[in-house]
């Protein structure tokens, strides 16, 4: 139940954001959900004056289609044919009182009956604003569908009964195609209807829009709950609710956190007789933590395949991510850096510089204990969701973690770019999701990236090993240059290098000229015979022999040597004496090699880390003098 009290906490800390929208990266609109309230996909939006009258109607368009709409806890959760009306949007089928006189088809009971009666209620209610009573009166005359065929909202066959479908006999007696059949999926009578309220004399809020609404609402409906009983979150005495949310990903999302619907067949598997005997939660508690879970999700949840990655604080949401590269925490590139720091031990300094601002805003709760919550959420089916990962940590010791995972899980990295598509230098940790496509490439199914990027939790909260098969993968592609295109493959090797840096400390991305590691030296001839052979073809971009040898060269290095030696005589000599400086270094290097370890052992991972840091070193050298020998 901590998680369920945490969120709870969220949403009373955060009261002063209920029913302020918000815009996500895709221009989506979100909000921290009022009590006893929802959204839907609204098709139709109808303007009612104040006195009660129709006064205009409007096929919406689909980015304008979520509207926060209030609910009771069964409408929230009604599937199928049960008759369960929201209070006041809802589909044609409910707020229309003329839908069987146009066709429409009704199973059981009359849905318009249920709905007209509560709404009834509610405008009767001595908190119910005026616009509840506007619509009710309105509604209570049972011709919707006939003012929004007058006004070419809704469409019928020669019958007067609504349309099924726009085929040719409707174009021939109506002419271009109407918007409703553009933002509808189905027929005519599945059409989700808002209602606003119209006034000539001054603006009026929108009514999904409008905290009065929100608050006017939830007292009606406080009234309306049934008995108390012990929450087992909060520890008081509230009315109990059995029917939990959905809709907790996305509008569209069916599965449950909590349900207790097991009344028949296994009967809570022998164990209990009722469900509230198993747990009791109240319906204010159920309500808040929900919602504080779909706000947190639009507002910083990562969603893989449906599994949601989330990291937040009780008092303050704004908490650096677990899945984030480095660039996230510290936006600065290299280039704008005054010195660049290679070392763990500069890096360190940097990210918790970085980290500060966090740390900051717990001064004005210096005596209270402030917490991160780590959840991972995910379903096996359409209507279960369970929770797969949950940890709540004192934000100290979090980002103290965070900050030793991004300091020493560390390289080079070039695969960012900025907003002119410019791709850009960074130093630090890579995002969990790609680590998992430079594991398994960028075709990697989103099961396998979820799995992956789940994995990493541990090692960067608890600080243990990376996984050795995800490494070893890492590596085996890094090591296959021609499979990929040169931006994927420098990827990948950057990556690899920081996951190998992890396993072996002490290893950075500046050559270390004294390491005699036999694996390390022979990245090192790699990279000379690289950047030498791309000295001589000068503007050509074909590909080297040393990075086609490069998969070759891994698995049997000293046979794979002689022949990219072999090839790169021709460079040499194209070269002339530029070419000695580059067979010293070659020299230099295959001499620190001990003559009984010169062999077709296969190499490990610090083959990349050489190759990578003496290939840098180069191109640093290179671009050193060509700024002495630039002219002034």
């Amino acid at each position: 139940m901590s998680w369920l009290l945490n969120l709870y906490e969220t949403y009373e800390a955060n009261t002063d954001l209920v029913g302020k929208i918000a815009m996500k990266h895709n221009e989506q609109e979100y909000t921290l959900l009022p009590v006893s309230h929802t959204t839907q996909n609204a098709h139709i939006e109808v303007d009612i004056t104040e006195d009660g009258e129709f006064h205009s109607a409007a096929v919406i368009d689909k980015s304008d289609a979520s509207t926060l709409i209030p609910c009771t806890e069964s409408s929230a959760s009604r599937a199928g044919a049960v008759i369960s009306p929201y209070p006041l949007h809802d589909k044609l089928s409910y707020v229309a009182g003329d839908y069987v006189a146009y066709g429409g088809v009704i199973k059981k009971e009359e849905p318009f009956v249920s709905y007209i009666k509560q709404l009834e209620n509610w405008a009767n209610f001595p908190y119910a604003v005026s616009k509840v009573q506007s619509i009710y009166r309105y509604l209570s005359k049972g011709q919707l569908i006939r003012d929004l065929v007058e006004h070419k909202i809704l469409y019928v066959d020669a019958d007067h009964k609504l349309l099924d479908k726009w085929d040719k006999n409707a174009e021939a007696l109506d002419g271009a195609r109407p918007p409703i059949f553009s933002v509808i999926a189905g027929e005519q009578t599945s059409a989700f209807v808002r209602f606003n309220v119209y006034s000539p004399n001054k603006l009026l809020t929108k009514v999904w829009k409008d905290h009065e609404m929100y608050d006017s609402f939830i007292r009606f409906y406080s009234s309306q709950l049934g008995e108390d009983d012990l929450c087992y979150v909060s520890g008081k005495t509230l009315p109990a609710t059995d029917k939990h949310a959905n809709k907790i990903r996305n509008a569209g999302d069916k599965a449950k956190l909590i349900s207790a619907n097991d009344t028949s067949g296994f009967t809570f598997r022998g164990r209990f007789n009722l469900s509230h005997e198993a747990a009791s939660i109240s319906y204010e508690v159920s309500q808040k933590a929900h919602n504080a879970l779909k706000w947190l999700i639009n507002r910083q949840g990562k969603t893989i395949d449906q599994r949601v990655f989330l990291v937040w604080g009780n008092d303050d949401p704004d908490i650096p991510g677990l899945t984030e590269d480095s660039f996230s925490i510290d936006p600065v590139p290299v280039a704008a850096k005054k010195k660049i720091a290679f070392t763990h031990k500069e890096f360190a300094d940097d990210v918790a510089k970085a980290l500060d601002g966090y740390r900051n805003r717990l001064a004005s709760s210096a005596n209270k204990k402030v917490n991160v919550n780590i959840l991972i959420l995910d379903s096996a089916t359409t209507g279960r969701m369970a929770v797969l990962y949950y940890r709540n940590m004192d934000k100290e010791l979090y980002l103290d973690k965070l900050t030793k995972w991004h300091s020493t899980c560390v390289w080079l990295h070039r695969y960012r770019k900025d907003d002119e598509g410019n791709f850009l230098e960074f130093y630090g940790a890579p995002a969990t999701k790609d680590i998992a496509y430079a594991a398994y490439g960028p075709r990697a199914s989103d099961k396998i990236v979820k799995g992956v990027m789940e994995r990493m939790l541990p090692c960067i909260v608890d600080d243990r090993i990376v996984p050795s098969d995800i490494v070893s993968s890492a590596i085996h592609r890094a090591s296959s240059p021609e499979s990929m295109e040169k931006w994927e493959w420098e990827k990948t090797l950057s990556i690899t290098c920081a996951l190998i840096s992890k396993q072996k400390v002490g290893f950075n991305v500046a050559l270390d000229s004294d390491n005699q590691d036999r694996d390390y030296l022979f990245g090192r001839l790699l990279a000379v015979a690289d950047v030498l052979e791309r000295r001589a073809l000068g503007d050509e971009t074909r590909a080297t022999n040393a990075i086609r040898y490069m998969n070759a060269f891994s698995r049997h290095p000293e046979r794979t040597w002689k022949t990219i030696q072999a090839c790169l005589q021709p460079y040499q000599a194209r070269l002339g004496t530029k070419g000695t400086y580059w067979s010293k270094i070659i020299d230099e290097v295959a001499s620190r090699i001990p003559i009984d370890q010169f062999n077709n052992k296969p190499l490990s991972g610090l083959y990349l880390l050489g190759f990578y840091s003496q290939r840098h070193e180069l191109y640093l050298k290179k671009e050193s003098n060509e700024a002495v020998e630039a002219p002034n």
